[in-house]
């Protein structure tokens, strides 16, 4: 019987099964297996599958597949555990180093391996309405109707769509609800995750997450660096921002010299174990 090994990982609370594959390309084998894997009650568990490895041609890489059986661009909490991943499987020998992922690289550094903190270069943010995509003139403060009730949204891209709702209490919405409805608007041809963000102050975000393809979350990395453009755009928060998740907070980071936003935050290593190949 065949055995393949695999990582248990999270970022605040958003929760990983991180498996090798030889390169790039051949980590698609996976996206099949990922609604099993995923699964809470009959599989292993988790918001996605992270593939990763060393490609002889891309060096280092993520792909990331959601429990619906689709594939993410990017993701913001997954790259940091694969940052810690890599270098402790030792595929690398420094604390700074590019990640080939579907929405390009973004280079990665381990601040500190005793707090597992790690700074990760997001790149620009995409306020283009092409490139975001979706199927509007403009990205900022959209009035859209969604299961029945008004929003006013900003759309923002971080190698992924994200839809970002300024809420005067997350506590009171209905995230579920709203939440898979808008992902699924007609406005974002390919769905869109969701971010609902209380402002706390100029300084301070607070915010709910509903994912694309994988539901509601404990906390989005990509999420929580569009949170803070889009709420910086709005004149609502200044151009960096501690962002407040369920699972715990991120330091976010619009650079005005760069354009390119950084995000720092925690990776935590849950368990290891082994799936037998029934389930492969």
């Amino acid at each position: 019987m065949r055995f393949m090994n695999f990582v248990k990982m999270h970022g605040l609370g958003n929760d990983f099964i991180v498996v090798q594959a030889e390169s790039f390309a051949e980590a698609v084998r996976f996206q099949p297996l990922s609604i099993a894997w995923c699964n809470r009650n009959y599989g292993i568990g988790a918001d996605g599958i992270l593939v990763t490895g060393f490609d002889s041609e891309e060096g280092i890489f993520m792909r990331i597949f959601n429990p619906d059986g689709s594939e993410a661009e990017m993701c913001g909490n997954g790259i940091r555990c694969i940052a810690l991943w890599a270098q402790q499987a030792g595929l690398v020998d420094k604390d700074e180093f590019s990640v080939k992922t579907l929405a390009g690289a973004r280079v990665v550094k381990i601040v500190s391996s005793k707090t597992q903190a790690v700074r990760v270069d997001m790149g620009p943010p995409g306020l283009n309405p092409l490139n975001i995509p979706m199927g509007e003139e403009g990205n900022l403060d959209i009035a859209i109707s969604a299961a029945g009730q008004p929003f006013k949204i900003t759309a923002v891209s971080m190698g992924n769509p994200h839809a970002i709702v300024v809420v005067e209490d997350v506590s009171q919405i209905l995230l579920e609800k709203w939440g898979a409805a808008l992902e699924n608007a007609p406005l974002f041809p390919y769905g869109t995750n969701v971010e609902f963000v209380q402002i706390l102050g100029k300084e301070e975000l607070k915010v709910r997450v509903w994912e694309r393809g994988a539901g509601v979350t404990q906390a989005c990395g990509t999420g929580a660096c569009a949170s803070l453009v889009a709420c910086h755009l709005l004149g609502k928060a200044n151009r960096q921002a501690r962002v407040y998740l369920p699972g715990g907070d991120l330091w976010i980071e619009w650079n005005a010299e760069d354009d390119h936003v950084y995000m720092t935050g925690t990776a935590v290593e849950v368990f290891r174990g082994i799936i037998s190949e029934q389930n492969l």
